[in-house]
């Protein structure tokens, strides 16, 4: 862990002030770094201004995104395609009371350690229209089968490429809040998830160390 702080420190410290202060203003709500889970939630009343619907979802319901994200959607989409994969958007933007419907119904199935596997309103990254869960050709249900197929393998290694990173690791949950989601990606902007993808880091603790870089306030955990 020593090392990857380290590495973050010394990408943040190598750019420039206005790079630093545009990196900083991406935080921010609207910003496409801005962090949701658990701990930091949305507002009843938070809608993206910019959605839209990928070309790569067709008519599907429940797949808008904010523009910049669904245009790299397609174009991951496009790419997966060019590689003998097909891709299916499942699920993109959620409103406050679509997820708070969806959790209660999770609530009511009398499922143990429903925060675990279903974000409560206001802490879903799904609201900042940010987010798209995916299947693949003729399996759209949302499960860990996604990561062990030929094309979750190839959506982890190239998913960076295009602006989005897998956001719900195996062994990230006690970070994260969340367990494993291999078929849930988010954007953050291409050069984002590339530091994210090199780093193998979570967007907390990415977020944090970016901040506290900004800051000039530098933290180094022991070895």
């Amino acid at each position: 862990m020593l090392v990857k702080v380290i590495a973050i420190l010394t990408l943040f410290l190598n750019l420039s002030q206005t790079t630093i202060d545009n990196y900083v203003a991406q935080t921010n709500l609207g910003g496409y770094l801005y962090l949701v889970n658990q701990t930091y939630q949305l507002g009843e009343d938070y809608i993206p201004g910019d959605l839209q619907q990928p070309a790569a979802a067709g008519n599907s319901s429940g797949t808008l995104m904010r523009k910049q994200a669904a245009d790299h959607l397609d174009a991951l989409f496009a790419s997966a395609k060019e590689a003998g994969y097909t891709l299916i958007a499942v699920s993109g933007y959620r409103s406050f009371a679509t997820q708070r419907n969806i959790y209660s119904r999770k609530l009511s199935s009398g499922a143990k350690n429903a925060k675990l596997y279903v974000a409560p309103p206001g802490a879903s990254e799904h609201q900042l229209g940010l987010a798209m869960d995916l299947g693949r050709k003729g399996k759209t249900k949302l499960n860990a089968a996604f990561g062990s197929s030929d094309e979750g393998a190839w959506v982890a290694e190239n998913a960076h490429r295009f602006g989005f990173i897998i956001r719900y690791k195996d062994g990230w949950q006690d970070i994260t809040g969340y367990a494993p989601e291999p078929w849930h990606v988010r954007y953050v902007s291409q050069e984002h998830a590339q530091h994210i993808f090199e780093l193998d880091i979570p967007l907390e603790q990415y977020v944090e160390q970016l901040s506290l870089a900004s800051f000039g306030e530098y933290f180094m955990e022991e070895p």
